[in-house]
């Protein structure tokens, strides 16, 4: 299976007012992933069916997969368990990838500002739990936590969602459940946080962050060893 964590979001232009922005081919090729590398979900984590769930997200991930329905098929999911915050989270990765699917800059937004409504009410749901429910060997506060901060990271400044993002990826970095994680999602985590460091010049931490993707043989470390390389 190709690694989707490796993968990059495109950029597609759009025209707010006169002023043309790049709005990031949302994320989700590189935060709706994170359960494509992990057991089968708990039943603490959602009632539906792992194949359906593992369908839905694979169209979303596949160069020759279809984000329309992907955001149908997660959606529907939803429908299911609509208190569910890993369905949330990821219906709402999904809906916001749709954001790439049009060149009309107000359904970009649209799709865009859809999205991460339900990316803030899964982190909410979240908030209110007692935090033991498990997709796999992972929290899903930690998933619901990182398939937000990457959507957060990836739109365009002028939405003012970075700060938030990077506060929640400092957050599942940071939290006590992060070392008992799968090792597919913990490398996801450590290759976004040596990005955005880069982003940020700090190459000492982005060093930091990709030698624990290559000392911990995380499915990630070809890619991290990679961009070591172009690290000053």
């Amino acid at each position: 299976m190709t690694n989707v964590f490796d993968k990059f979001s495109q950029r597609l232009p759009i025209t707010v007012g006169k002023k043309t922005v790049a709005l990031a081919a949302i994320l989700l090729l590189k935060l709706c992933f994170t359960a494509a590398l992990f057991s089968v979900a708990s039943a603490k984590a959602m009632a539906a069916s792992e194949p359906e769930f593992q369908a839905a997200l694979q169209q979303l991930i596949s160069p020759s997969g279809s984000k329309e329905l992907a955001a149908e098929s997660f959606s529907a999911l939803l429908k299911k368990e609509p208190g569910n915050p890993l369905l949330m989270a990821y219906a709402g990765a999904a809906a916001s990838s749709l954001a790439t699917t049009t060149y009309f800059p107000w359904k970009k937004m649209s799709y865009a500002e859809d999205g991460m409504a339900m990316l803030d009410k899964a982190l909410q749901l979240v908030a209110a739990s007692d935090g033991s429910a498990m997709h796999g060997t992972t929290a899903v506060l930690l998933e619901v936590k990182f398939t937000a901060s990457n959507t957060f990271l990836a739109v365009p400044g002028f939405m003012n969602r970075g700060p938030r993002g990077e506060q929640l990826l400092a957050e599942v970095l940071a939290h006590k459940q992060f070392e008992q994680a799968a090792l597919g999602f913990r490398g996801a985590v450590w290759m976004r946080a040596a990005r955005l460091a880069l982003e940020q010049k700090r190459s000492d931490d982005a060093k930091r962050f990709l030698n624990a993707v290559i000392q911990n043989a995380a499915p990630q470390a070809e890619a991290a060893k990679v961009l070591l390389k172009g690290v000053a």
